[in-house]
């Protein structure tokens, strides 16, 4: 009986110890994430099967630029409260608005500091995961190393299993005036 009460013991205290690691590690994402403003990133997207490459412009809050390395040469963005796809190749630009989108939790600081704050958190060896839910389930992962955000997983409005991985090239750049701009209706 001591023996087992003493291993409790030992149970007991590395359950606490690894609580306080990951609390700690979400206090240093938090404040890696209130010292930035922007980012600029490359990218692999998978939505269901198909993968999507390119390259993204994000500044806090809501503005996010995308382009895609495919024959459409396809650019996204995001300002606020639209979102605009534009097939360039075509010369065909799609709008959408992104009230109930998924990217709204990542879009802007305040949403994925809820999400670090409340998420359930996971470790492995390179990745800190933390799974929130809300309207919809986010995951959205970490380095482990740098704390640097490295993708995000999410089930978009049409049920498409998005899974998307970043590798951060600069931070908190200034980006030109228009950068962000929304193209005119065709």
């Amino acid at each position: 009986m001591l023996v087992s009460v003493k291993y409790f013991k030992i149970l007991i205290f590395l359950i606490l110890l690894s609580a306080n690691l990951s609390a700690s590690e979400k206090d240093q994402i938090i404040t890696q994430l209130n010292n930035l403003n922007t980012l600029e990133f490359t990218f692999d997207q998978m939505i269901n099967d198909k993968t999507e490459k390119g390259s993204c412009l994000l500044e806090f809050p809501g503005k996010l630029k995308c382009d895609y390395f495919d024959d459409k040469k396809k650019e996204l963005i995001i300002n606020k409260k639209r979102l605009a796809i534009t097939q360039k190749r075509y010369n065909k630009t799609y709008y959408y608005p992104i009230s109930k989108s998924p990217f709204l939790n990542i879009l802007y600081k305040d949403k994925l500091l809820e999400i670090v704050r409340s998420g359930e958190i996971g470790l492995s060896d390179q990745i800190i995961k933390l799974v929130y839910s809300n309207d919809n389930e986010i995951t959205v992962f970490f380095d482990k190393k740098t704390l640097d955000l490295k993708g995000w997983q999410i089930i978009d409005q049409y049920n498409n299993n998005i899974n998307f991985s970043l590798k951060i090239i600069a931070k908190n750049d200034v980006f030109k005036k228009g950068t962000f701009k929304i193209p005119e209706m065709n």
